[in-house]
């Protein structure tokens, strides 16, 4: 599942993948990767991408189950 949550709050915070990725240390596929939901971040990895763009998990990464 393609995580827009993501790409939005990059977008707002005017961040490129790469901009993104080196500020929090992985590369720009990584970024890309999760945005298209091909790639599973650690949580280390989630907290900073949320710490970077000011968000919290659920914002970013909360999913509601499907019913």
């Amino acid at each position: 599942m393609k995580n827009i949550k993501l790409k939005m709050a990059r977008v707002e915070h005017d961040l490129s993948q790469a901009e993104l990725a080196e500020r929090v240390g992985v590369s720009r596929q990584t970024i890309g990767l999760i945005e298209m939901g091909n790639y599973n971040p650690t949580l280390k990895l989630c907290l900073s991408i949320c710490h970077t763009l000011n968000k919290t998990l659920d914002d970013l990464f909360w999913e509601e189950p499907d019913s």
